[in-house]
C-alpha cells in the first residue's frame, strides 16, 4: 500500500498534467479543433482519476460519540 506522501506526490503530478492539457486545449482551440478535443478528452479522463484518488485518500476523521 502506498504511503500518504506517495499518494500526495502522485496527485500533484496529475494536477500539473491536467492543467497543461487544459491550457493546451484552450490555446489550440481556434487553430486545430481535433487536437483541442483530444487534449480536453485526456484532461477529463485525468480529472476523473484525480477525483477517484481524492475520494479514496480523503481523511476520515472519527466523529465524536455523544
Amino acid at each position: 500500500m502506498k504511503t500518504s506522501l506517495e499518494i500526495k506526490t502522485h496527485q500533484l503530478k496529475l494536477q500539473t498534467r491536467y492543467k497543461q492539457l487544459i491550457e493546451q486545449a484552450y490555446n489550440v482551440r481556434q487553430t486545430d479543433h481535433a487536437l483541442s478535443d483530444i487534449s480536453e478528452y485526456k484532461a477529463i479522463k485525468l480529472l476523473n482519476k484525480l477525483n477517484r484518488l481524492k475520494y479514496l485518500h480523503r481523511d476520515i476523521t472519527p466523529k465524536a460519540l455523544n
